[in-house]
This record gives structure tokens, sequence and C-alpha cells, in this order.
């Protein structure tokens, strides 16, 4: 009973000790908030990335791609039909994305890919990353009359106008479609007009007998002619106001851009109509152009591919670039997505799809292999943040030790008493291990309180600073997440605790084993 009593008159009277408690405090609750955040990052990494990747990738090695990727299917599920789950065909394809904004041509690299909307859904999470609810049930490359949003929309429309369109990154899209998509064509026929009223066609004094390049341009591009097949030749009848080009979803990085003053800028919506240059199948490959609609936009929040990818259907994309046996009528393919079934190691059907094809003509790969420097790269992060960071535990493990070093010091005329009176040497020593004990306890313990509240509240707490400093601390445009993602795993929270107390006890062991070695005699005689 008098090991707890001196314990709390320690505690309650050496406030010197309450710099080592705020030592453990702060070490144990930055260390709970880095592991929950960076568990948070690391989760919705993975997810986005799996969102694109199927847990395994059978693909070939050139752009040519493979033949009948049916056939290809029903041999994957010959060899791993109990794991599998379901299965889509692919073609992917680097290519240059262009598209016309305040009166200037853009180019953009992109990597293009097709998809079979109607076995998509069957391996992966594509469809919940579009803008358009009915989209996010079931994919279609069709143009939607409105209700674009983002998954947090808020109610503001995003306008069109002859410079852009403009709103905030969350701005709701409920004003896109067909809606303005006829806005856009009206517009571009009143500039025609206006520009044929300026600009009369030339007859007599140009040799060329041509209309000035300019009204020209803006004829073309308001026309009810698709304008890239009149430059072949080709006059096929085309209206915009009630036809759309093949459907295509666009990276919403690819469409959008943020200005000097913080706003994000459209350059391009739904209903606005792109060009696409990529190489033919063949060899040599030459390059082919078509003409595409966007009819949605994707939006995975991560910048590696909300910026580069752009999905088209797959069956336009074979026609395109000559993946269709003529004689045959056979299809190629450049990969086969493959999702397993729940507690499947995708391991273990990796390996035994590698030994049933060839590897000189596939490449088989689990999606954690295809971004294995990625997610290696996020768990060296984090181990080395919390090396760091218990260091910070360790230094508060010192200061107890130094404490307790001269408490022995203040107390041996004290300790030769409880000797002399009858405490064992276990007993001293006791006494002060249990207020190490004490001191870890009450600095891990409200560490931890104070880790998860700040968990809990670090959006609210993001925002206030960035009021308070006039500049946004969590850019979305940097991070791509719109809120920091956060993760409290129990277990982590309890390794944490419990490795800040078993520093603070270990700290006390060396002064404790001091304290019970000291002679009664001595520590009566010392001063």
């Amino acid at each position: 009973m008098y090991k707890l009593l001196l314990c709390w008159r320690y505690l309650r009277t050496r406030y010197i000790a309450l710099a080592s408690v705020v030592s453990v405090m702060l070490g144990v609750a930055t260390m709970i908030v880095v592991n929950g955040v960076m568990a948070g990052f690391s989760h919705e990494m993975q997810d986005r990335l799996h969102s694109i990747l199927s847990d395994i990738v059978f693909e070939t090695h050139g752009l040519e791609g493979f033949p009948d990727p049916e056939w290809h299917m029903q041999q994957i599920r010959t060899v791993a039909g109990d794991a599998i789950e379901g299965m889509t065909p692919t073609v992917s394809v680097p290519a240059m994305l262009s598209f016309q904004y305040g009166g200037n041509w853009i180019p953009r690299p992109v990597q293009l890919v097709g998809i079979d909307e109607r076995t998509q859904h069957q391996a992966g999470d594509f469809g919940k990353y579009l803008q358009h609810p009915e989209n996010r049930q079931a994919m279609a490359f069709v143009l939607r009359e409105s209700g674009y949003d983002t998954h947090s929309a808020l109610d503001a429309a995003a306008a069109s106008s002859s410079a852009g369109h403009t709103g905030h990154e969350r701005t709701a899209m409920r004003s896109a479609g067909w809606v303005h998509r006829r806005e856009t064509v009206s517009r571009q026929r009143a500039m025609v007009k206006e520009a044929e009223r300026n600009n009369p066609p030339v007859v007599g004094d140009d040799i060329f007998g041509q209309r000035d390049v300019q009204a020209a341009a803006a004829a073309e591009r308001a026309a009810d002619i698709d304008p890239f097949a009149a430059r072949d030749g080709q006059q096929a009848v085309f209206d915009p106001l009630r036809e759309q080009h093949t459907g295509l979803v666009l990276g919403i990085a690819l469409a959008t851009y943020r200005d000097s003053d913080g706003e994000d800028r459209f350059l391009i919506m739904p209903g606005d109509d792109v060009k696409l240059t990529f190489p033919t199948a063949g060899t040599p490959p030459r390059a082919v152009d078509d003409t595409f609609t966007i009819v949605d936009l994707y939006e995975s929040k991560m910048s590696e591919y909300d910026s580069s990818l752009v999905f088209v259907p797959i069956s336009r994309l074979q026609e395109l670039r000559g993946m269709v046996d003529p004689n045959t009528g056979l299809r190629y393919a450049t990969s086969i997505q493959i999702k397993l079934k729940p507690g499947v190691d995708g391991n273990a059907v990796r390996d035994k799809l590698r030994r049933a094809f060839p590897p000189e003509m596939f490449s088989i790969s689990t999606w954690r292999d295809k971004q294995g420097a990625l997610l290696a790269a996020v768990q060296m992060e984090t181990a080395i943040l919390n090396v760091l960071l218990f260091m910070i535990i360790a230094v508060a493990g010192f200061g107890i030790l130094a404490i307790f070093f001269m408490i022995v010091v203040e107390k041996t005329r004290d300790i030769g008493i409880l000797k002399s009176l009858g405490a064992s040497g276990r007993g001293i020593m006791g006494i002060f291990l249990g207020y190490g004990l004490s001191l870890g306890a009450l600095g891990a313990g409200v560490g931890m309180v104070m880790g998860l509240l700040f968990i809990w509240n670090i959006n609210d707490i993001a925002h206030l600073l960035s009021l308070l400093t006039g500049q946004e601390v969590f850019d979305p445009s940097i991070y791509y997440f719109y809120q920091i993602p956060t993760i409290v795993d129990p277990w982590t929270v309890t390794w944490i605790v419990a490795g800040a107390v078993g520093i603070a006890v270990l700290a006390s062991v060396l002064p404790a084993r001091r304290a019970a070695a000291l002679h009664p005699v001595e520590a009566l005689r010392y001063e």
C-alpha cells in the first residue's frame, strides 16, 4: 500500500515530471495522427488504383494485341475458373486528344482505353467514379440530357460561355449534356453568321475563289456536317442538335484547370466534341483520327489517372485501329482484366496462369505488381515516419531516466528510513517502477485521446487553418482528395500506447535498481 501512496505523492508534487508526461503525450498523439492519415491515404490510393486495374491483368507485350479475346477468356476460365468472378477485354493505346477552347486547338497526350460497357462492371469499379448517376448504375456511351454532378456536388450550375466553362471544383454540372450541346451549336451558328456578314466571299479579285480563312474555319466548326469527315471529302450529313459522335469518357483533370484566383475553370464539358489521334495496329503503324462526343467525366482523384485516361467503346476503337480481321471477323484486344472472387490468393492464380500461357507472348501480373513501386514507396514512407516520431517518445524516456536518478539522490535518506522500517529492495524498486508506469500511462492515455480527437476533426481543423492563414492547407489540386482521408486502426493505436508505456517503464529500471541496492546504514548516513 505504501508503494501506491508514494507513487501518488511523487506524481502530485514532482512538477518536473510534467515535462516527461507532455513529451509522451505529444509523441503518442502525433504517431496516432500520422498513422491514421497515412492509412487513409494508402487505402484511398489503393482503392483508386484498383478501380482501373483489376485483380489480375492479362496483357500482350505490343500494341497490336492478341486475336479473339473471347477464346482467351474461355482458356483462362479453364485454368482458374473457380477463382474468377468476372472478366472484360480492353484495348489500350497512347493517343493525342485535341479540342477547341477560346478559338484555339489545345492538344493533350492521353492514354486511350477501349472498354466494353456491358462487362466492364464485372471486372472493376470503373462506374462509381463517373459523374452521371445513371452511368454509375449502368455505363453507356450516350449523352444524357442533364443531371451530371460530382459525388459531393453543390447546387451551382456550370455555366457555359464563349470563353469557356467556369465553376468550383465540386461544381454540379446539372446544365450539361444535350442542353449544353444545343447552346454551344446555337452560339457557333451565330458566330458563323456574324463572320459571314463581316467577311463576305471574295469574287474575282481572289484568284483562289475562297472565303475569308477565319469565316471558313468558323463555318466548318458549326456546319451540320462532321468537320473532320468533311476534310476527307466525305459529306456525311450530321445534325449536332440531334446526334452525337461516338461517346467518350474523359478524365476530369483533362477538362479543367485552376486559374490564379483558385477557381476551377472547365475547358470542355459533356456535350462537347473532341478529336482523338492514335496509331493503327498495322506494321508500320499510321496515324488515324476520329471525332468523339464527351458523354461523361471520370474522377478517381488520382492525378495519374484523371489527367491521362480517356475511355471509348472498345468496338469502335478496334475498328479504327484495324483490330478486326476482315476475313474471319475476329477482334483483337491488348489486355483482359480479371476480377477474382473474395478471399482468393491473387499471386497463386497469377502463377497458375503464367504456367499455362507462354511468357514471350503474354504478361500476367496482379494489380499490386503493376503498382509495386508506388505501394512500396508509401509503406517505406510510413515506416520512416514512425521511426522518426517514435524518437520523440524515446527523448521523453531519457527525461524520465534523468528525473528518476535525481529523485533517488534527493530521497536517499527517505529510502534508508523505509529500508530500516522493513521495506524490501523489491518494494523500493516497485515504487520507482510504479512511478514510471504512472507517468507513461498518463502521458499515453492523454495523447491517445488527443490524437483520436484530432483525427475525427482533422478536416475542420484544416479548414480553420485555411481561414487563419489565408491559403488552402490541404489543396485538392495537389493531393486529389477533397477531404483528408483517415483510418483509425485499433491495433496500431494499441501498440503505440503500449510502446510509450513500455519506454517509460524501461527508463525507470536503472534508477529503481540503484535505489533498491542502497544499504540502509549508508543511506541514513547520506549528508
